[in-house]
């Protein structure tokens, strides 16, 4: 029988051969007494090991749907995240439960990708979090094929799809990686999908039809507002003036307009700080790290920011262009 046995300090050590009850894997692990609408049908279908796209909203509990089966099914559940960030979140939180989880991703260091892949061969890992490009390398899944996966995760399943509004083309290989694993659950998830969206991430995925679950879009926390643009950076900082104090995000549509929107809030007192890709990765880690654990910081962001980024108290979210399309927009605020 293989234990959980990480040497992490706090990792609990489960015997890993048996499946365990969702319930109790919600009290123990997570805290919660009962599950929310939606996710007690896709954990038990997953557990279950049927296959399942679940749109659901921002706030929903999105994760908890392949987190709970992941440590309740016995094996190595393998999660594909588009962004560093997004994993490294989840995993800083999953460790703070004691679950054995960990990351791959392009930063990982030669040591701790060797632990991580010789607790994925012991079988005492629960989730191990990639990148969709890795899936594609033929020595990883050859790697995978040695060990007992639980679930395969695609996370910001929307990516899946030319239709979606984040297409990204590694996404598209992730079919085949899922059919070299018959009998493993895959689990799709998104907070926005259109019919369109949804019928070809179901095809991309492998997907019956009959495994789409939609729990609705309704968020009666957030208030939406459209106003005309009438000198938009007087605007803003009338927006802003009355909320100081606050954290929220401000979206801009190019590079150049974050730094000069960025540039503009701070000589006007706001703790403004700018993030897209033409930053350098130090930079971006420090602002993104300032405004999770800062209470007044103002992101101003090309769309590269904000998924998946778990901070509870953002209270506004300003596009200073028009998103692509209302599914983007409804992504991007949620």
């Amino acid at each position: 029988m293989a234990w959980c046995c990480l040497a992490e300090a706090g990792l609990r050590c489960y015997p890993r051969s048996s499946m365990r009850d969702p319930s109790q894997v919600l009290a123990e692990v997570f805290g919660f007494s009962s599950f929310r609408p939606f996710q007690r049908e896709i954990v038990d279908a997953v557990m279950a090991g049927e296959d399942r796209l679940a749109v659901m909203p921002t706030g929903a509990g999105k994760s908890i749907c392949y987190q709970i089966p992941a440590i309740a099914r016995p094996g190595t559940a393998i999660i594909i995240s588009p962004l560093v960030a997004l994993m490294e979140d989840q995993v800083r939180a999953l460790k703070a439960a004691g679950v054995a989880a960990g990351a791959i991703t392009a930063t990982t260091d030669t040591g701790a990708r060797r632990a991580l892949y010789d607790a994925l061969d012991a079988g005492t890992l629960d989730l191990l979090y990639v990148a969709p490009e890795r899936v594609s390398l033929n020595g990883f899944t050859e790697r995978l094929s040695r060990a007992k996966l639980s679930l395969i995760a695609i996370d910001e399943a929307h990516c899946v799809s030319e239709w979606g509004h984040d297409f990204r083309p590694d996404y598209r290989r992730l079919r085949d990686f899922c059919d070299r694993f018959p009998g493993v659950p895959r689990v799709g998830m998104t907070a926005t999908a259109d019919q369109i969206t949804r019928k070809d991430i179901l095809q991309q995925l492998g997907i019956d039809e009959s495994g789409l679950v939609i729990a609705g879009f309704d968020r009666p926390n957030i208030r939406y507002t459209i106003t005309a643009k009438d000198n938009p950076s007087q605007q803003l900082r009338s927006f802003l003036e009355r909320r100081r104090g606050e954290s929220g995000i401000v979206y801009a549509p190019t590079r150049a307009t974050v730094d000069r929107t960025a540039e503009m809030l701070a000589k006007a007192g706001f703790t403004a700080l700018p993030y897209h890709a033409g930053l350098d990765a130090s930079t971006r880690s420090a602002n993104s790290h300032a405004f999770k654990y800062d209470d007044n910081v103002v992101m101003v962001a090309t769309v590269a920011f904000g998924m998946g980024i778990d901070k509870p108290d953002v209270r506004f979210v300003v596009h200073v262009g028009m998103p692509k399309s209302i599914e983007a927009y409804y992504q991007e605020t949620g």
